[in-house]
Protein backbone atom coordinates (compact mmCIF):
# COMPACT_ATOMS: atom_id res chain seq x y z
CA UNK A 1 0.00 0.00 0.00
CA UNK A 2 1.68 3.23 -0.78
CA UNK A 3 2.67 5.47 2.26
CA UNK A 4 0.30 8.50 2.57
CA UNK A 5 2.11 12.06 0.82
CA UNK A 6 3.97 14.21 3.19
CA UNK A 7 3.89 17.65 3.14
CA UNK A 8 6.28 20.77 3.37
CA UNK A 9 5.53 23.40 6.11
CA UNK A 10 4.66 25.77 3.32
CA UNK A 11 1.61 23.42 2.01
CA UNK A 12 -1.39 25.32 3.69
CA UNK A 13 -0.05 28.65 1.96
CA UNK A 14 0.31 26.52 -1.34
CA UNK A 15 -3.10 25.31 -1.19
CA UNK A 16 -4.55 28.62 0.01
CA UNK A 17 -3.11 30.41 -2.78
CA UNK A 18 -4.38 28.52 -5.80
CA UNK A 19 -0.93 26.16 -6.68
CA UNK A 20 -1.78 23.06 -8.76
CA UNK A 21 -0.44 20.45 -6.43
CA UNK A 22 1.11 17.11 -7.39
CA UNK A 23 3.01 14.17 -5.91
CA UNK A 24 6.67 14.56 -6.30
CA UNK A 25 9.52 12.49 -4.24
CA UNK A 26 7.16 11.73 -2.15
CA UNK A 27 5.62 14.94 -1.36
CA UNK A 28 2.62 16.82 -2.01
CA UNK A 29 4.37 19.83 -3.81
CA UNK A 30 3.34 22.83 -6.12
CA UNK A 31 3.52 22.28 -9.83
CA UNK A 32 2.64 25.92 -10.68
CA UNK A 33 0.60 28.69 -9.11
CA UNK A 34 -1.85 30.87 -10.87
CA UNK A 35 0.73 32.98 -12.88
CA UNK A 36 1.52 29.53 -14.67
CA UNK A 37 4.76 27.86 -15.17
CA UNK A 38 5.92 30.16 -18.32
CA UNK A 39 5.81 33.14 -15.82
CA UNK A 40 7.67 31.24 -13.81
CA UNK A 41 10.66 30.13 -15.55
CA UNK A 42 10.88 33.65 -16.81
CA UNK A 43 10.85 35.65 -13.06
CA UNK A 44 14.80 33.76 -12.41
CA UNK A 45 16.15 35.24 -15.55
CA UNK A 46 14.28 38.30 -15.65
CA UNK A 47 13.94 39.38 -11.76
CA UNK A 48 13.26 36.71 -8.99
CA UNK A 49 11.50 33.45 -7.88
CA UNK A 50 11.01 31.79 -4.70
CA UNK A 51 10.56 28.16 -4.57
CA UNK A 52 9.73 25.56 -1.47
CA UNK A 53 12.75 23.27 -1.14
CA UNK A 54 11.86 22.23 2.28
CA UNK A 55 11.14 18.62 0.58
CA UNK A 56 15.18 18.35 0.62
CA UNK A 57 16.40 15.97 2.88
CA UNK A 58 19.06 17.80 5.32
CA UNK A 59 22.00 15.73 7.13
CA UNK A 60 24.52 17.27 9.92
CA UNK A 61 27.91 15.55 10.73
CA UNK A 62 29.59 16.19 13.50
CA UNK A 63 33.30 14.88 14.16
CA UNK A 64 36.82 14.64 13.78
CA UNK A 65 36.37 10.86 11.35
CA UNK A 66 33.83 13.19 9.21
CA UNK A 67 35.92 14.40 6.69
CA UNK A 68 38.04 11.11 6.35
CA UNK A 69 34.17 9.61 5.78
CA UNK A 70 33.52 12.27 3.41
CA UNK A 71 36.88 11.76 1.23
CA UNK A 72 35.97 7.83 0.93
CA UNK A 73 32.41 8.38 0.20
CA UNK A 74 31.93 11.40 -1.53
CA UNK A 75 33.37 12.25 -5.27
CA UNK A 76 35.07 15.94 -4.62
CA UNK A 77 38.32 15.84 -2.97
CA UNK A 78 37.40 18.00 0.20
CA UNK A 79 41.12 18.83 0.25
CA UNK A 80 41.42 20.09 -2.81
CA UNK A 81 37.91 21.55 -4.38
CA UNK A 82 37.75 25.75 -4.08
CA UNK A 83 38.41 27.17 -7.38
CA UNK A 84 41.04 27.44 -9.98
CA UNK A 85 43.71 26.96 -7.67
CA UNK A 86 42.15 23.86 -6.08
CA UNK A 87 42.17 25.03 -2.40
CA UNK A 88 40.73 22.91 0.35
CA UNK A 89 36.82 22.97 1.81
CA UNK A 90 37.24 25.36 5.11
CA UNK A 91 33.94 27.08 7.36
CA UNK A 92 32.01 29.34 4.91
CA UNK A 93 32.34 27.42 1.58
CA UNK A 94 30.02 24.58 -0.15
CA UNK A 95 30.73 21.85 -2.86
CA UNK A 96 28.79 19.93 -5.16
CA UNK A 97 29.10 16.42 -5.84
CA UNK A 98 27.75 12.79 -5.78
CA UNK A 99 28.17 9.62 -3.70
CA UNK A 100 28.65 6.96 -6.16
CA UNK A 101 28.72 3.01 -5.23
CA UNK A 102 31.07 0.68 -5.77
CA UNK A 103 30.18 0.09 -9.28
CA UNK A 104 30.47 3.70 -10.00
CA UNK A 105 26.33 3.90 -10.27
CA UNK A 106 25.34 7.40 -9.15
CA UNK A 107 23.12 6.79 -5.38
CA UNK A 108 22.84 10.91 -5.23
CA UNK A 109 23.68 14.26 -5.91
CA UNK A 110 24.17 16.86 -2.85
CA UNK A 111 25.49 20.04 -2.01
CA UNK A 112 28.40 19.76 1.29
CA UNK A 113 28.84 22.95 3.02
CA UNK A 114 31.57 22.91 5.64
CA UNK A 115 30.37 24.90 8.75
CA UNK A 116 33.00 24.44 11.54
CA UNK A 117 36.33 22.66 11.93
CA UNK A 118 34.29 19.21 12.80
CA UNK A 119 31.40 20.20 11.54
CA UNK A 120 29.34 19.74 8.21
CA UNK A 121 25.87 20.20 6.45
CA UNK A 122 24.85 18.06 3.53
CA UNK A 123 21.79 18.41 1.22
CA UNK A 124 20.58 16.07 -0.86
CA UNK A 125 17.35 15.03 -2.78
CA UNK A 126 13.63 14.66 -1.37
CA UNK A 127 13.17 11.09 0.09
CA UNK A 128 17.48 10.45 0.16
CA UNK A 129 18.43 11.48 3.87
CA UNK A 130 17.70 8.14 5.37
CA UNK A 131 19.42 6.48 2.05
CA UNK A 132 22.64 8.25 1.95
CA UNK A 133 22.78 8.25 6.24
CA UNK A 134 22.89 4.58 6.02
CA UNK A 135 25.29 4.86 3.42
CA UNK A 136 27.92 6.77 5.43
CA UNK A 137 26.79 4.89 8.42
CA UNK A 138 27.95 1.72 6.59
CA UNK A 139 31.27 3.16 5.75
CA UNK A 140 31.82 4.50 8.97
CA UNK A 141 33.65 1.62 10.44
CA UNK A 142 31.45 2.14 13.94
CA UNK A 143 34.06 5.35 14.11
CA UNK A 144 32.20 7.08 17.13
CA UNK A 145 34.20 10.53 15.86
CA UNK A 146 31.58 10.94 13.16
CA UNK A 147 27.90 11.84 14.26
CA UNK A 148 25.34 11.44 11.54
CA UNK A 149 22.15 12.89 12.06
CA UNK A 150 19.12 12.71 9.44
CA UNK A 151 17.17 15.78 10.21
CA UNK A 152 14.55 15.47 7.10
CA UNK A 153 11.26 17.35 7.45
CA UNK A 154 13.04 19.03 10.60
CA UNK A 155 14.19 22.37 8.67
CA UNK A 156 12.32 24.95 6.84
CA UNK A 157 14.13 25.34 3.02
CA UNK A 158 13.59 27.73 0.16
CA UNK A 159 15.38 29.44 -3.19
CA UNK A 160 14.89 33.12 -3.45
CA UNK A 161 16.31 32.87 -7.24
CA UNK A 162 17.21 35.62 -10.02
CA UNK A 163 19.28 38.54 -10.41
CA UNK A 164 16.86 40.95 -8.04
CA UNK A 165 17.06 38.10 -5.29
CA UNK A 166 20.29 40.12 -3.24
CA UNK A 167 18.08 43.65 -3.02
CA UNK A 168 15.01 41.70 -2.15
CA UNK A 169 16.89 40.03 0.80
CA UNK A 170 18.53 42.72 1.70
CA UNK A 171 15.60 44.24 3.11
CA UNK A 172 14.73 41.84 5.11
CA UNK A 173 18.25 40.92 6.72
CA UNK A 174 19.36 42.55 9.77
CA UNK A 175 23.05 43.51 8.75
CA UNK A 176 22.82 42.59 5.40
CA UNK A 177 26.30 44.15 3.79
CA UNK A 178 28.17 42.45 6.76
CA UNK A 179 26.57 39.40 5.29
CA UNK A 180 26.73 40.08 1.95
CA UNK A 181 30.34 41.02 2.14
CA UNK A 182 32.84 38.86 0.28
CA UNK A 183 29.80 35.88 -0.17
CA UNK A 184 31.01 34.61 -3.39
CA UNK A 185 29.60 32.04 -5.17
CA UNK A 186 29.27 28.90 -3.35
CA UNK A 187 29.68 30.49 0.85
CA UNK A 188 27.56 30.50 2.88
CA UNK A 189 26.83 32.86 6.39
CA UNK A 190 24.66 31.88 9.28
CA UNK A 191 23.19 29.10 10.86
CA UNK A 192 19.60 27.93 11.43
CA UNK A 193 20.16 25.91 14.72
CA UNK A 194 23.15 27.08 16.60
CA UNK A 195 22.53 24.14 18.84
CA UNK A 196 23.19 21.81 15.41
CA UNK A 197 25.81 23.85 13.71
CA UNK A 198 28.49 26.70 14.09
CA UNK A 199 27.90 29.84 12.30
CA UNK A 200 28.47 33.07 12.16
CA UNK A 201 24.87 34.78 13.98
CA UNK A 202 22.87 36.23 10.92
CA UNK A 203 19.37 37.08 11.66
CA UNK A 204 16.18 38.42 10.10
CA UNK A 205 15.08 41.74 10.89
CA UNK A 206 13.29 40.07 13.50
CA UNK A 207 15.83 37.86 15.49
CA UNK A 208 15.14 35.00 13.19
CA UNK A 209 18.46 33.09 13.02
CA UNK A 210 18.60 32.16 8.93
CA UNK A 211 21.52 30.22 6.74
CA UNK A 212 22.32 32.50 3.61
CA UNK A 213 24.01 29.94 0.93
CA UNK A 214 25.18 31.56 -2.51
CA UNK A 215 23.71 28.02 -4.46
CA UNK A 216 20.66 26.89 -5.96
CA UNK A 217 19.27 25.14 -8.70
CA UNK A 218 18.54 27.00 -11.39
CA UNK A 219 21.69 28.52 -13.09
CA UNK A 220 20.66 32.24 -11.97
CA UNK A 221 21.69 34.37 -9.19
CA UNK A 222 20.03 33.36 -6.01
CA UNK A 223 20.27 31.84 -2.45
CA UNK A 224 19.30 28.79 -0.58
CA UNK A 225 17.54 29.96 2.79
CA UNK A 226 17.50 27.48 5.61
CA UNK A 227 15.33 28.39 8.57
CA UNK A 228 13.56 26.45 11.95
CA UNK A 229 10.12 25.07 10.53
CA UNK A 230 8.09 27.28 12.74
CA UNK A 231 9.52 30.39 10.77
CA UNK A 232 8.92 29.13 7.34
CA UNK A 233 6.01 30.10 5.95
CA UNK A 234 6.55 33.88 7.57
CA UNK A 235 10.14 33.75 5.90
CA UNK A 236 7.75 32.85 2.46
CA UNK A 237 5.71 35.68 3.69
CA UNK A 238 8.62 38.73 4.39
CA UNK A 239 10.06 37.66 0.75
CA UNK A 240 7.01 38.02 -0.89
CA UNK A 241 6.16 41.24 -0.07
CA UNK A 242 9.88 42.12 -0.15
CA UNK A 243 10.20 41.33 -3.69
CA UNK A 244 6.30 42.68 -4.61
CA UNK A 245 8.46 45.71 -6.16
CA UNK A 246 10.24 43.75 -8.49
CA UNK A 247 7.36 41.54 -9.25
CA UNK A 248 9.02 38.01 -7.33
CA UNK A 249 6.91 34.92 -7.92
CA UNK A 250 6.50 31.90 -6.57
CA UNK A 251 7.65 29.44 -8.47
CA UNK A 252 6.85 25.60 -8.71
CA UNK A 253 8.73 22.18 -10.16
CA UNK A 254 7.56 22.90 -13.20
CA UNK A 255 9.86 26.21 -13.65
CA UNK A 256 12.30 24.15 -11.56
CA UNK A 257 12.41 21.77 -13.89
CA UNK A 258 12.35 23.49 -17.10
CA UNK A 259 15.13 26.19 -14.90
CA UNK A 260 17.63 23.84 -14.45
CA UNK A 261 17.42 21.87 -17.71
CA UNK A 262 18.08 24.93 -19.49
CA UNK A 263 21.21 25.43 -17.00
CA UNK A 264 22.10 21.96 -17.97
CA UNK A 265 21.84 20.70 -14.31
CA UNK A 266 21.21 17.08 -13.72
CA UNK A 267 17.83 15.64 -12.12
CA UNK A 268 19.19 12.88 -9.55
CA UNK A 269 17.87 9.18 -10.59
CA UNK A 270 16.85 10.31 -14.13
CA UNK A 271 19.74 11.86 -15.57
CA UNK A 272 22.34 10.11 -13.79
CA UNK A 273 21.41 7.15 -11.77
CA UNK A 274 22.00 3.69 -11.39
CA UNK A 275 24.64 3.40 -14.41
CA UNK A 276 28.71 4.14 -14.27
CA UNK A 277 28.85 7.66 -13.89
CA UNK A 278 30.95 8.68 -16.84
CA UNK A 279 30.48 10.07 -20.09
CA UNK A 280 28.20 12.81 -19.55
CA UNK A 281 28.43 17.13 -18.57
CA UNK A 282 29.10 16.67 -14.93
CA UNK A 283 32.45 14.75 -14.89
CA UNK A 284 34.28 17.98 -13.03
CA UNK A 285 32.94 16.36 -9.64
CA UNK A 286 35.58 14.20 -9.93
CA UNK A 287 38.78 14.36 -8.18
CA UNK A 288 40.97 14.70 -11.64
CA UNK A 289 44.57 15.10 -10.91
CA UNK A 290 46.35 18.03 -12.64
CA UNK A 291 46.93 15.92 -15.95
CA UNK A 292 43.17 14.55 -16.11
CA UNK A 293 44.10 11.19 -16.21
CA UNK A 294 43.65 10.14 -12.54
CA UNK A 295 42.66 10.72 -9.24
CA UNK A 296 44.03 12.93 -6.22
CA UNK A 297 42.06 10.10 -3.56
CA UNK A 298 40.50 7.21 -3.42
CA UNK A 299 37.40 6.88 -3.11
CA UNK A 300 33.98 4.94 -3.63
CA UNK A 301 33.29 3.97 -7.23
CA UNK A 302 36.56 5.48 -8.47
CA UNK A 303 38.28 2.22 -9.57
CA UNK A 304 35.25 1.18 -11.36
CA UNK A 305 35.30 4.60 -13.23
CA UNK A 306 39.17 4.59 -14.39
CA UNK A 307 38.68 0.82 -15.30
CA UNK A 308 35.57 1.31 -17.49
CA UNK A 309 37.02 1.19 -21.40
CA UNK A 310 33.22 2.51 -22.70
CA UNK A 311 29.89 3.67 -21.58
CA UNK A 312 26.91 5.32 -22.81
CA UNK A 313 27.21 8.99 -23.40
CA UNK A 314 25.16 12.31 -21.90
CA UNK A 315 24.59 14.90 -23.44
CA UNK A 316 22.43 18.10 -23.68
CA UNK A 317 20.46 18.98 -26.42
CA UNK A 318 18.46 22.22 -27.88
CA UNK A 319 15.75 22.25 -30.03
CA UNK A 320 14.54 24.57 -32.54
CA UNK A 321 11.02 25.47 -31.20
CA UNK A 322 8.81 24.71 -28.14
CA UNK A 323 7.58 21.22 -28.35
CA UNK A 324 8.37 18.54 -26.50
CA UNK A 325 8.12 14.55 -26.58
CA UNK A 326 7.20 12.62 -23.92
CA UNK A 327 9.57 10.61 -21.89
CA UNK A 328 8.45 6.41 -21.53
CA UNK A 329 9.15 3.67 -23.10
CA UNK A 330 8.85 4.51 -26.63
CA UNK A 331 10.46 7.65 -26.32
CA UNK A 332 13.93 7.69 -28.13
CA UNK A 333 16.78 9.29 -29.92
CA UNK A 334 17.70 8.41 -33.05
CA UNK A 335 19.87 9.58 -36.20
CA UNK A 336 18.43 12.06 -39.07
CA UNK A 337 18.12 8.71 -41.08
CA UNK A 338 16.27 6.88 -38.05
CA UNK A 339 19.10 4.80 -36.95
CA UNK A 340 18.80 3.98 -32.98
CA UNK A 341 21.17 6.12 -31.02
CA UNK A 342 19.91 5.77 -27.27
CA UNK A 343 17.29 6.67 -25.20
CA UNK A 344 15.74 10.27 -24.06
CA UNK A 345 16.08 11.25 -20.01
CA UNK A 346 15.23 14.54 -19.63
CA UNK A 347 12.66 16.67 -22.76
CA UNK A 348 11.50 19.86 -21.15
CA UNK A 349 11.04 23.76 -22.69
CA UNK A 350 13.09 26.41 -21.81
CA UNK A 351 10.77 29.94 -22.14
CA UNK A 352 13.80 31.93 -21.91
CA UNK A 353 15.68 30.89 -25.07
CA UNK A 354 15.21 31.19 -28.88
CA UNK A 355 17.11 31.18 -32.17
CA UNK A 356 18.42 34.42 -33.99
CA UNK A 357 19.96 34.04 -37.55
CA UNK A 358 20.37 30.37 -36.00
CA UNK A 359 22.10 31.40 -33.13
CA UNK A 360 20.53 30.01 -30.06
CA UNK A 361 20.15 33.37 -27.87
CA UNK A 362 18.36 34.02 -23.90
CA UNK A 363 16.51 36.76 -22.44
CA UNK A 364 19.29 37.83 -20.65
CA UNK A 365 22.15 37.93 -23.46
CA UNK A 366 23.83 41.42 -23.97
CA UNK A 367 22.45 43.56 -27.06
CA UNK A 368 25.99 43.56 -27.70
CA UNK A 369 26.09 40.35 -28.16
CA UNK A 370 23.52 39.40 -30.68
CA UNK A 371 19.94 40.17 -28.94
CA UNK A 372 17.73 42.00 -30.72
CA UNK A 373 16.49 44.75 -28.65
CA UNK A 374 12.43 43.71 -29.65
CA UNK A 375 13.75 40.01 -28.78
CA UNK A 376 10.41 37.75 -27.65
CA UNK A 377 11.39 34.28 -27.55
CA UNK A 378 9.23 31.41 -28.29
CA UNK A 379 10.96 28.89 -26.44
CA UNK A 380 13.24 26.17 -27.50
CA UNK A 381 13.07 22.29 -26.04
CA UNK A 382 15.94 21.02 -24.30
CA UNK A 383 17.42 18.29 -22.09
CA UNK A 384 19.44 15.52 -22.22
CA UNK A 385 19.66 12.27 -24.11
CA UNK A 386 21.89 9.20 -23.06
CA UNK A 387 23.60 8.23 -26.22
CA UNK A 388 25.70 4.71 -27.19
CA UNK A 389 28.13 6.86 -28.60
CA UNK A 390 28.85 10.37 -28.12
CA UNK A 391 28.33 12.65 -31.09
CA UNK A 392 29.98 16.38 -31.51
CA UNK A 393 28.34 19.65 -30.34
CA UNK A 394 26.09 20.60 -33.56
CA UNK A 395 25.28 17.23 -34.30
CA UNK A 396 21.30 17.07 -35.39
CA UNK A 397 19.25 14.17 -34.28
CA UNK A 398 15.68 13.34 -33.67
CA UNK A 399 13.89 12.66 -30.97
CA UNK A 400 10.36 10.73 -30.93
CA UNK A 401 8.10 9.61 -28.64
CA UNK A 402 6.08 7.19 -31.05
CA UNK A 403 3.78 10.38 -31.89
CA UNK A 404 5.59 13.48 -32.66
CA UNK A 405 9.30 13.47 -33.73
CA UNK A 406 11.65 16.07 -32.94
CA UNK A 407 14.92 17.45 -34.75
CA UNK A 408 17.08 18.88 -32.11
CA UNK A 409 20.85 19.76 -32.22
CA UNK A 410 23.76 18.25 -29.44
CA UNK A 411 24.95 21.56 -27.59
CA UNK A 412 27.99 21.65 -24.93
CA UNK A 413 25.55 24.50 -22.97
CA UNK A 414 21.52 25.23 -23.47
CA UNK A 415 20.95 29.11 -21.93
CA UNK A 416 23.34 31.21 -22.51
CA UNK A 417 24.47 33.78 -20.21
CA UNK A 418 23.21 32.57 -17.16
CA UNK A 419 23.71 34.55 -13.83
CA UNK A 420 24.53 32.32 -11.31
CA UNK A 421 28.17 32.84 -11.06
CA UNK A 422 27.82 36.58 -11.29
CA UNK A 423 29.60 39.05 -8.39
CA UNK A 424 26.93 39.74 -5.58
CA UNK A 425 28.27 43.48 -5.71
CA UNK A 426 26.93 43.82 -9.48
CA UNK A 427 23.62 42.32 -8.50
CA UNK A 428 23.35 45.14 -5.51
CA UNK A 429 24.32 47.91 -7.62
Amino acid sequence: MALPLKTTPLHAWHVGHGAKMAAFGGYEMPLWYPAGAKAEHLAPIAAAGLFDTSHMAVLTLRGPAVRPLLQRCFSKDLDRCIGTRKTPLVPGRCVYGVFLDEAGGVLDDAIISQCGEQDYLLVVNAAMGGPIAAHLRQHNQDDPGAAIDDHTDAIGKMDLQGPAAAKILARILRAPDRVFDRMVYFSFKGTFAPHLLPGEPVTLLDGTPILVSRTGYTGEFGFELFVAPEHAVRLWQMLLEAGAPEGLLPCGLAARDSLRAGAGLPLSHQDIGTWLFACNPWLFVLPWDEDGGGFTKEFIGGRAIQAARSAPCTLAFAGFDPRKIALGEASRATALDGTPLGSVLTCTTDMAIDRVDGILIGIATPMAAGRPQSFAPRGLCCGFVRLEAPLPAGTEILLTDGKRTLKVEIRDQIRPDRTARSPLTAMLA
